[in-house]
């Protein structure tokens, strides 16, 4: 059967399964729509938080991003793995033990304030729709290439799927949903990585393929190394990143994950407070298989991407090539008219344009891989990358039906009213997302972590203050959540998308104006220093919190006797 055939059996069957689960576990009350009843397992929380956790950034971008920047793009892994740890260790438990729905839901508490609680949403929608634009995108380059529609046909697709699900089955049915895609994406990330490492070291553990010896006994890094540098290129293994803008884009990431709402939503959904930590440390093992095996495969890319295409004849290259070229995301332009296809970092040599967002999607088919395999791949990146959109759109829907309504403007709304409006709000958001989808700011994983750097300038200060420091108060909360979050977006439109400076092609001249040499993708990590010390600053020179808040902190902090959360 042919690639095409293949993909449409196995985007089915997946699909299927995914409708099938939310169907079965739809929801019938606003507790089950927002934390899927509070009774969900450690081992499946787990699942469905790596899934949640593994978007098409993961998926489908990381690997990519680190083919072309090298050692540079161990930034990602490092920064979001090790934000797990962070996660599991100092928000996990004590946010569980609180016992709310939502992260603005926590802060309007702690802080007992709806200012806070505004500020909240805002910053919780902000984030989110930052990171959904990243997932819509991948859905659209999987369908664009595999089921040869157009992206905006893909990304439409897309929606209803996510919409489906998300709107019927709330948190019950994306939790569920998400353990089925954890299981299809990583057996789909794992099976093509292993094939490649057997077919080009002989060795079939990725991890341990990248670092061996090829057929012509060179090591692999060696090779590429070589061949980078052939090509004008800096050597792969070598960093061009200023230790400074490594340490704040990987600290920006580690920040920004124990501060993004859809990921601590998740510990709001197991039965205890010891099982929140228990799914949070299963979820960074299982998270683990595709972060150490990412490295590999970009290695795999770029190596069978230099060797297959360049220098050779355009008119002969295979039919993957021409494949992707229908999607517009890989391009040649034959600037010398030979017919050869030449590779160099030369942009007045170069003629051969690819997206990094391909790279993981069509290495299978550059490695000549069976059908089924190139077709599963394919199953996968559509997993990674609704699981994540479902669980945004979550607390999207829930900031606006849970936050804004129930606890500012309408007290009173039944739980039936206030469902309808959960999966109303959901409509508009994927509606939102899928314009986001259709014209997207960048690469999934550029756009995803600028969401991280948002989360850590906003809310990451807020809910560490808030569990850790008895005497936060809102106007301290309120003023470092606002300083924050408006000096992250000042930066990000300022040296990401050149708004003040001519646009985006005046970006790239604007690098030697970075604070402190420090990347947009970075400064999350500075600005939340400034929301800890507004934050501080301001909480000093005004009221302490109730004393009732005061003891209430003390309380989230108790670890003897924490085995049922508090209501």
């Amino acid at each position: 059967m042919t690639v095409q055939i293949w993909t449409y059996i196995m985007v089915a069957l997946t699909f299927a399964l995914y409708i099938g689960i939310a169907i079965w576990s739809r929801a019938g009350s606003t507790k089950e729509f927002y934390v899927a009843g509070g009774g969900v397992s450690p081992l499946a929380n787990g699942m469905a938080t790596a899934a949640d956790w593994m978007s098409a950034a993961s998926f489908i971008s990381m690997a990519g991003l680190i083919s072309f920047m090298g050692y540079d793009g161990s930034v990602y892994l490092m920064g979001w793995t090790g934000g797990y740890v962070l996660l599991a260790l100092l928000l996990a438990p004590y946010l569980r033990k609180f016992g709310k729905f939502t992260v603005p839901d926590f802060i309007g508490e702690r802080y007992y304030s709806k200012s806070a609680r505004l500020v909240a949403v805002f910053c919780a929608l902000l984030v989110s729709f930052t990171y959904v634009a990243g997932q819509m995108r991948g859905v659209g380059v999987v369908f664009s290439r595999f089921l040869e529609v157009d992206i905006t046909s893909g990304v439409i697709i897309g929606m209803i799927i996510v919409l489906f699900y998300a709107v019927l089955g709330g948190m019950k049915g994306i939790t569920y949903t998400q353990v089925a895609q954890y299981c299809v994406l990583i057996f789909a990330f794992m099976v093509p990585a292993i094939f490649i490492s057997f077919q080009v070291t002989g060795n079939p553990i990725p991890q341990l393929g990248f670092g061996s010896t090829g057929a012509d006994g060179t090591y692999l890094l060696d090779k590429l190394n070589g061949l980078s540098t052939e090509l004008g290129f800096a050597e792969y293994t070598s960093g061009s990143k200023s230790t400074l803008d490594v340490f704040a884009i990987t600290a920006a990431l580690m920040v920004g994950t124990a501060g993004l709402p859809h990921v601590i939503v998740r510990f709001f959904t197991v039965k205890k407070v010891r099982d929140a930590r228990k799914s949070a440390g299963l979820a960074l093992l299982l998270i683990a298989i595709l972060y150490t095996a990412a490295p590999a495969i970009a290695v795999f890319a770029r190596l069978n991407l230099i060797q297959t295409v360049s220098g050779q004849p355009y008119a002969q290259m295979p039919q993957w090539f021409s494949n992707w070229e229908k999607t517009g995301l890989l391009g040649f332009e034959d600037k010398n008219a030979d017919g050869l296809i030449q590779y160099a970092a030369d942009p007045a040599i170069n003629e051969l344009r690819v997206d990094q967002d391909i790279m993981v999607l069509a290495n299978p088919e550059i490695a000549n891989l069976p059908a089924w395999v190139i077709a599963l791949v394919a199953a996968g990146g559509l997993a990674a990358a609704l699981s994540t959109a479902a669980g945004l759109l979550l607390v999207i829907s829930s900031s606006v039906s849970h936050d804004l309504i129930k606890k500012v403007f309408k007290p009173s709304i039944s739980e039936k009213h206030e469902l309808i409006a959960a999966r109303l709000s959901a409509v508009g958001a994927v509606v939102i997302a899928g314009y986001f989808g259709i014209n997207p700011p960048g690469f999934v994983a550029a756009v995803v972590a600028l969401a991280f750097g948002l989360a850590a300038a906003s809310f990451f200060p807020a809910i560490i203050l808030g569990i850790f420091y008895k005497k936060m108060n809102k106007e301290g909360a309120v003023a470092g959540m606002v300083v924050g979050i408006l000096l992250m977006i000042f930066y990000m439109l300022k040296f990401k998308f050149g708004l003040f400076d001519g646009g985006k092609e005046a970006v790239a001249g604007l690098k030697s104006q970075w604070w402190l040499g420090i990347s947009p993708e970075g400064f999350g990590f500075v600005a939340m220093w400034v929301n800890f010390a507004v934050s501080l600053a301001v909480s000093r020179f005004t009221q302490d919190p109730p004393k009732a808040v005061q003891e209430l902190v003390e309380t989230i902090r108790i670890p003897s006797g924490a085995g049922e959360a508090t209501h």
